[in-house]
């Protein structure tokens, strides 16, 4: 398995981060996990093309995780790649409808592409034949618990705290070839996610909080800091960790180097703080 840090970032519009995306390698798959503003972008930065992705898996519908969505599956479609497989907590199938449907907010775009005859005749000069059809992702609603079956792999789920009762939010671990990437979504320390991240071997986990900031205790109880990340991997053994959705002012050079610091002590190996593009291994 291979993973690129699409986005390392939070909703904050930031130069140095997009918001979340991480595209995993697996097989002949390229399984997508969220896929926020700017993720499109870094996607074309790492050489690969929208109709490359095969999957994506929504964490939750929170808009960094998703607003580049409909960008990447339009693009996809002008490629002429085959329909991307969409997994995530409802109401994606509405939201995909409201974009892609025959009433959606892209109806007027696809109309143009697809009857316009001089659009029709660009199509074909493309290799494409008529009649063109619509964008048509092959949407699946899971819930916590499901599970996701690819060739050679397989997605577990499990539910995190962090923004109940309004969205369903989740964690994931991908298992295939005997290695197991853990991806923690947004979320608050629980049971559930540490179960799914037993022998890790990369765990890749969000970090919204540093110990030095001010938080409520509701706030604190759904954002780990990476003293708390940390010691979550320790104790399920994971054999590296990743810290991601960084905000602008945790990138503050001492901020940045004590909390590698922090997490690198409890988690007793160096842990690694995601950057755009960085690539991993696994």
């Amino acid at each position: 398995m291979k993973l690129t840090i699409l986005g390392s970032g939070s909703p904050e519009a930031y130069e140095r981060r997009a918001s979340s995306g991480y595209l995993i390698e697996v097989g002949a798959d390229r399984i997508l996990f969220d896929c926020g503003g700017g993720v499109f972008d870094n996607l074309l930065r790492s050489g690969r093309l929208p109709s490359d992705i095969t999957h994506i898996v929504f964490s939750h519908l929170h808009s960094d995780h998703m607003m580049d969505y409909a960008r990447l599956v339009h693009a996809a479609w002008d490629e002429g790649g085959a329909a991307i497989k969409v997994f995530g907590p409802a109401p994606i199938a509405q939201i995909t409808k409201g974009y892609f449907g025959r009433d959606g907010v892209l109806a007027h775009d696809l109309i143009a592409r697809t009857e316009l005859p001089h659009s029709q005749e660009v199509w074909v000069q493309r290799g494409g034949t008529l009649p063109r059809p619509w964008p048509a992702p092959i949407v699946q609603e899971i819930t916590p618990g499901d599970t996701i079956e690819g060739t050679g792999w397989r997605i577990r789920s499990c539910a995190v705290p962090h923004a109940q009762p309004v969205l369903d939010c989740m964690g994931f671990a991908l298992d295939a070839g005997g290695k197991r990437f853990v991806y923690s979504g947004d979320a608050g320390l629980c049971e559930d996610l540490e179960s799914l991240a037993e022998d890790a071997d990369l765990l890749l986990h969000w970090c919204y909080r540093l110990e030095d900031s001010d938080a409520s205790n509701a706030m604190a109880a759904v954002t780990p800091t990476p003293t708390e990340i940390g010691k979550l991997a320790q104790r399920v053994g994971a054999k590296a960790l990743v810290i991601t959705h960084f905000r602008k002012y945790m990138d503050e050079p001492t901020r940045f180097e004590k909390a590698q610091q922090n997490a690198s002590l409890e988690f007793g190996a160096r842990a690694t703080i995601a950057e755009d593009l960085m690539t991993f291994e696994i």
